[in-house]
């Protein structure tokens, strides 16, 4: 665990990573998140090639759901 500090940057504040945490590149997409008192980063999670999956499916893999109604189901 490493201490660093915040500044304000424009109309933001920004938070100094330190060089031996730092990513390899410089153009990570990253999510921010507050919870509680704590601000957590962590790079973004991209569906990246999600639509490559869907080519192993045959044109049929459905076929047999054909009439099948929707299920009922209790709400969150």
């Amino acid at each position: 665990m490493a201490t660093t500090r915040i500044f304000k940057s424009g109309n933001s504040w920004a938070v100094r990573i330190p060089a031996d945490m730092a990513y390899d590149r410089p153009d990570v997409e990253l999510t921010v998140e507050r919870v509680g008192d704590e601000i957590r980063i962590r790079p973004a999670r991209r569906l990246t090639g999600l639509a490559d999956k869907f080519h192993g499916f045959s044109a049929d893999f459905m076929e047999d759901r054909e009439g099948e109604e929707d299920q009922e189901r209790e709400g969150l």
